[in-house]
């Protein structure tokens, strides 16, 4: 496997001034980071790439659907082809900087919700994108990891179970799942039989704890999500994810408003530990 770290517990804007954590990563014995893509333009991720090759660190990248104005699944075709536009920026950022993949929830707008669950149309128009999307990036050598998230968060993908289905209606080896265990533990009744049914669908392992803090200081059983993972075969990213207090890019949707980790030092140090341990310990 491959262990990383997402940087939104940095900053939303990963520039000159984090360099020396992201060595102090590299040190620490990471494999690589997950870079947030929220804003920014193709010629900044072109300059972080070719810093993170100097420090010698791998990337994956993370995106969102920002507005309802830009929702690859809007019936409105205006609507929907800003969403495209947008999805294809976050790709062309992450071809800039040399990332392996494309992760996070870019299939809806987090935060909005119309009522009920996805349709078929809202489907079929988000699998047509995504589609197109996924063999681009394919070209360039990268894939997508789409997040399901937790109901409270979007309608469209909650389940491994939805997630699956989707990526088989997408109908592209470059789409895969992102499988998150803080929203898996709210939307999953058993989290080893979700990832069972995600099967090699997985693109990325988000390490998170329940309350997003320390993986280990919380409730989740990692012990047997990694037992799950390894004997489903996969070896790709592990991917730490929590979060500060207050980022004002995801806080209407993470709703994090305290410190849950004592320092980014602690948090970093800490968690390659028990994630390393716990790997070792859940192999076949």
């Amino acid at each position: 496997m491959q262990l990383g770290i997402n940087l939104l517990c940095l900053s939303g804007f990963i520039d000159a001034e984090h360099l020396g954590r992201l060595r102090q990563l590299k040190d620490m014995g990471y494999d690589g980071v997950e870079i947030p893509v929220l804003r920014g333009a193709p010629e900044h991720y072109a300059w972080l790439g070719q810093e993170l090759d100097r420090i010698g660190l791998r990337r994956t990248s993370t995106s969102v659907v920002p507005s309802v104005h830009a929702n690859p699944l809007s019936a409105d075709s205006a609507e929907r082809a800003a969403g495209k536009d947008h999805l294809d920026w976050a790709l062309d950022c992450a071809i800039a900087m040399g990332a392996e993949s494309v992760g996070g929830p870019i299939h809806a707008p987090i935060g909005h919700f119309t009522g009920q669950g996805a349709t078929l149309d809202e489907l079929k128009r988000g699998a047509e994108i995504h589609h197109a999307l996924a063999e681009r990036a394919a070209s360039n050598g990268v894939y997508l990891s789409l997040e399901p998230l937790n109901r409270f968060e979007t309608y469209f993908l909650n389940t491994m179970a939805q997630a699956r289905a989707y990526v088989e209606l997408v109908d592209h080896p470059a789409c895969r799942i992102m499988y998150d265990t803080f929203h898996a533990n709210i939307e999953e009744q058993d989290q080893p039989r979700a990832i069972a049914t995600l099967g090699q669908h997985m693109g990325v392992l988000h390490v998170s704890e329940n309350d997003r803090g320390s993986p280990g200081r919380g409730q989740i059983d990692f012990a047997a999500i990694f037992s799950a993972v390894r004997a489903n075969g996969y070896d790709g990213w592990v991917t730490l994810e929590a979060f500060g207090a207050g980022l004002p890019e995801l806080a209407a949707a993470t709703r994090v408003w305290r410190p849950l980790f004592p320092d980014f030092d602690t948090l970093s140090t800490e968690s390659l530990a028990f994630i390393q341990q716990n790997w070792r310990e859940a192999a076949p």
